[in-house]
């Protein structure tokens, strides 16, 4: 199955530490599918710890599944832009912290930077948001970037509307048709009840 054989797919992780197994599974599933993929991880995916796995483990999974580095660093984000290195960027898991970098220009951190950019090129941006206030805080970058332009979702749903009512997880299977759409500047039903 060799759907997106050929394309140039940066795959970019945030902090949402519970979603990583998920995310990583979808970015072998993708490999699967021919995608020539770049990883990309913020500092704290990239350098922290947690009750869900070390930082090490992930790093070297990552790693042999897209056979190159992750990047990890501003200066190593930055050549995406002028380089047109990617035909599509996947920013997934994120987070509410890189929501708001991204609906408000912030960019000053390795994932920001690289979906700015990606941006510059008029290319695809897909997110996949992983966070407690996607229904609060959130929700009001999310609206501004669903209105943005070049940037899309990845289908997301509640994941605990009883005891985290406000708390949207992205629907990693959804990815590959996120980015098929994308790619022909379409979304994808963004919500799912």
């Amino acid at each position: 199955m060799e759907e997106l054989k050929g394309l140039k797919l940066g795959y970019a992780i945030c902090g949402s530490f519970c979603t990583f197994r998920k995310s990583i599974d979808e970015m072998r599933v993708l490999a699967g599918m021919g995608a020539d993929i770049y990883p990309i991880m913020s500092d704290n995916a990239y350098s922290l710890d947690t009750r869900f796995g070390k930082a090490v483990d992930f790093i070297a999974e990552i790693e042999e599944i897209c056979g190159r580095n992750i990047i990890h660093t501003i200066p190593e984000a930055e050549p995406i832009g002028p380089k047109k290195l990617l035909d599509v960027l996947v920013i997934s898991p994120c987070t509410g912290n890189t929501l708001a970098k991204l609906a408000n220009g912030v960019t000053d951190t390795s994932v920001a930077l690289a979906a700015k950019a990606h941006l510059r090129n008029a290319r695809p941006l897909v997110i996949g948001v992983s966070t407690n206030d996607a229904l609060a805080a959130a929700s009001k970058n999310i609206g501004m970037l669903m209105n943005s332009k070049n940037i899309y979702f990845i289908p997301m749903s509640q994941d605990d509307p009883i005891k985290k009512p406000n708390s949207m997880v992205v629907h990693f299977d959804k990815t590959p048709e996120a980015i098929k759409c994308a790619l022909e500047k379409k979304q994808v039903q963004p919500i799912y009840v």
